[in-house]
């Protein structure tokens, strides 16, 4: 909590006055930056961009939205229809990002941003009602606390923040970081709470090369800095994974550090990946479908321990041929469905075997490039 609060403070004056040492240098989309008044995009505090993933028709979320920034480039990417919530827990920032709601929305057409107060890593409680309810309701004994108590249980059950499974694309810039260690996996499992199956997930972040000593996480200035409360680079992806997001990756890393402190360099990196809209169930199913990996790298494994040789006719079950149809697999596999469907049994190939060629010879194939096995797989 005593981070908690220096983390506001330090982001209540960013939102009154221009702090440079709170953000890396960052280009954005000038187009985009041309609705924005100038007092929200010279006091935004960021990393990267996450707003270049966003579609149009999303809802999006943005974790940490600070002045709104992010959440009004992406309002003007998800075009009519679509929705951008910000959440963040500072008043000062909120107060900011709410000034221009009405002008913006004036300018697009439509008011598709809202604000929410609340903690990222627990998205179910808005503090906007926690104030209300502590204004009428006093804490001011055990009995009152308990009811404290059961009221917020209540609020994360049935009416929550943000909703189980109702957002396509989750973003955050730098700000990931600055939760404390010890929340920062109930920050990730919310994430994957809120992500719709199929949705994305787009996150800027600080990363270190190396786990970030504690001698560096109890300095303050530190921590509020993007510095102290950095994931190390690999534990970053093994977090995403651990939840249940599949094809997590890198899709920016900068090559030169942002900061370098004791000599461990931090760097920025936009993290992506995806929830399942299928997960694979315990059973699969096995009707003759394959899938040839295209290359470059000698052989590839997956989420599940398959391996995939390159340019290799692999036997796949029908829910993995579906899952590696869709993104961010697809470009990455020639998929072979078989001339004719076999009826379905279970799927019992071990990882990496071979589907013969005259399994799915005169069926369709999607994808471009590849190539034929060795002998005993064609």
């Amino acid at each position: 909590m005593v981070m908690e609060n220096h983390v506001r403070d330090r982001y209540s004056e960013g939102a009154n006055r221009v702090v440079d040492a709170l953000c890396c240098p960052v280009t954005y989309d000038t187009n985009l930056l041309k609705v924005l008044p100038k007092e929200i995009v010279d006091r935004d505090y960021g990393c990267g961009d996450p707003s270049r993933y966003v579609r149009p028709g999303d809802t999006v979320l943005d974790l940490g939205s600070g002045g709104g920034k992010i959440c009004y480039m992406a309002a003007q990417l998800v075009g009519p229809g679509g929705r951008v919530i910000g959440v963040d827990m500072n008043d000062d920032m909120l107060a900011l990002a709410r000034r221009y709601q009405g002008e913006i929305a004036e300018k697009l057409g439509e008011d598709r941003v809202c604000f929410h107060k609340g903690r990222i890593q627990d998205l179910a409680l808005s503090l906007d009602r926690v104030s209300d309810y502590l204004a009428a309701n006093p804490v001011t004994d055990l009995a009152s606390a308990d009811q404290f108590s059961q009221w917020q249980i209540q609020q994360r059950q049935q009416t929550p923040m943000i909703a189980d499974n109702s957002i396509d694309l989750v973003i955050s810039n730098c700000v990931l970081n600055l939760v404390d260690d010890d929340m920062k996996r109930q920050l990730v499992e919310e994430i994957f709470r809120v992500v719709k199956p199929g949705g994305r997930v787009a996150i800027s972040d600080i990363v270190s090369d190396v786990v970030v000593p504690d001698s560096l996480k109890v300095d303050p200035a530190l921590w509020s800095g993007c510095i102290s409360g950095a994931f190390e680079e690999s534990e970053f992806i093994r977090l995403f994974q651990a939840v249940g997001f599949t094809g997590v990756s890198y899709d920016k890393w900068d090559e030169k550090p942002w900061q370098v402190v004791e000599k461990i360099e931090f760097r920025s990196v936009t993290l992506t990946a995806v929830k399942d809209k299928n997960p694979l169930p315990e059973i699969q199913t096995d009707r003759g479908h394959g899938v040839i990996y295209k290359g470059p790298l000698a052989v590839v494994e997956d989420d599940f321990g398959n391996r995939f040789p390159a340019g290799v006719r692999i036997a796949v079950s029908e829910e993995s041929f579906n899952r590696l149809s869709l993104e961010p697999f697809q470009d990455q596999f020639i998929h072979l469905s078989p001339a004719i469907l076999k009826d379905p049994k279970p799927f019992t190939e071990p990882p990496g075997s071979c589907r013969p060629a005259t399994e799915t010879r005169g069926g369709e194939a999607t994808g471009t490039g590849g190539g034929c096995g060795p002998s005993g797989c064609c």
